[in-house]
């Protein structure tokens, strides 16, 4: 019963952020958070144009609000709108503008090299983004773009890092941009108290072997004393 009731409220949460984002496509949202309270079931949406989303005296929040009331039954909906700082940062909003900049005919290598390198400068230890699709040419392909340390699986690769995701759609076919970051990493972490740990303990020096003194007999005196 339990895992039932975890499935319908994962497919509620999946549609509602699907809706949120098809209603604000023309902005670039990032992550959406969905905060359920016993009051109230706060809607957090990331973006870096917050004034395309709320709109003129905050109309279009309101609209969608009540949208939100009628089609998912949910009583007490907020829409709670957080600009995005650093854009670099966010692997949603780079790969949306890696989508839009295919779309617009930029060559994807320029793209590639460029968004790597802006993530790097955003403070990020590794990063990757790749290209599915018909790139450049009829037939399909993948153009992967990697830069730093990046972890692929395991435990510090599903926490670490942050993952984006966007389609393109040019004339030759769809394109999809897949964006992977990563900025902090547990065990560079604890290698490097590690190493710092090692620096600083004292060294022991080896102990000095005194070896016992022995008399030094001149052979000269033992001829005269013979």
């Amino acid at each position: 019963m339990k895992e039932r009731l975890f499935i319908q409220k994962s497919k509620e949460h999946v549609k509602l952020e699907e809706f949120v984002r098809k209603q604000f496509a023309q902005a670039k949202c990032g992550n959406i958070e969905v905060q359920y309270t016993p009051v109230v079931t706060r809607i957090i949406i990331y973006t870096t144009t917050p004034g395309l989303i709320i709109g003129s005296g905050g109309e279009r929040i309101k609209e969608i609000v009540e949208i939100i009331k009628r089609d998912f039954k949910i009583e007490n909906p907020q829409i709670d709108v957080q600009r995005i700082e650093n854009p670099d940062a966010d692997p949603i909003i780079v790969a949306q503008s890696i989508a839009s900049a295919i779309e617009s005919g930029v060559n994807f290598k320029k793209l590639g090299n460029f968004y790597l390198q802006r993530i790097m400068d955003a403070g990020a230890i590794g990063c990757e983004i790749v290209l599915s699709g018909k790139v450049s040419g009829q037939r399909s392909r993948r153009e992967r773009f990697i830069a730093g340390y990046l972890k692929k699986c395991g435990d510090p690769a599903r926490r670490d890092v942050i993952k984006g995701f966007a389609v393109a759609n040019p004339k030759l076919g769809n394109i999809g941009v897949l964006v992977k970051i990563m900025f902090r990493s547990t065990e560079l972490s604890l290698d490097k108290s590690k190493l710092e740990r090692k620096l600083t303990e004292p060294v022991k020096m080896p102990e000095a072997v005194v070896e016992p003194e022995t008399e030094i007999v001149n052979e000269a005196e033992t001829e005269e004393s013979e």
